[in-house]
């Protein structure tokens, strides 16, 4: 994430925190539990092999001005599924993008 200078900002090196940076689902499967599945057993996976915690920037839907929001905004995840898998927000980039953390 160093390359980013956004998350740069909020966050400390540390090896053993795992990131999760996107979800592709295709359109026909989108808003059917896929992106929570996928999330869920990378959790797994960082847990297998030894992370500490994991970490995502998905973005808070509630927080955007857009009406609609296409699948393409939100690839990152949002922060609703994160919730729902335990994450708490540990930081924010931007109005509509908190950076999330689970304990593994």
């Amino acid at each position: 994430m160093s390359g980013n200078r956004a998350l740069a900002k909020v966050l400390t090196e540390d090896p053993g925190i795992w990131w999760v940076t996107c979800f592709a689902v295709d359109s026909r499967h989108r808003r059917s539990g896929v992106g929570s599945a996928l999330l869920n057993a990378a959790v797994e996976f960082a847990r297998e092999h030894g992370a500490t915690a994991v970490e995502g920037h998905p973005v808070d839907v509630a927080a955007l001005s857009a009406a609609r929001v296409g699948g393409s905004a939100v690839f990152t995840g949002t922060m609703a599924m994160f919730c729902a898998a335990g994450f708490t927000e540990v930081a924010r980039t931007c109005p509509s993008r908190p950076v999330m953390r689970l304990l593994v």
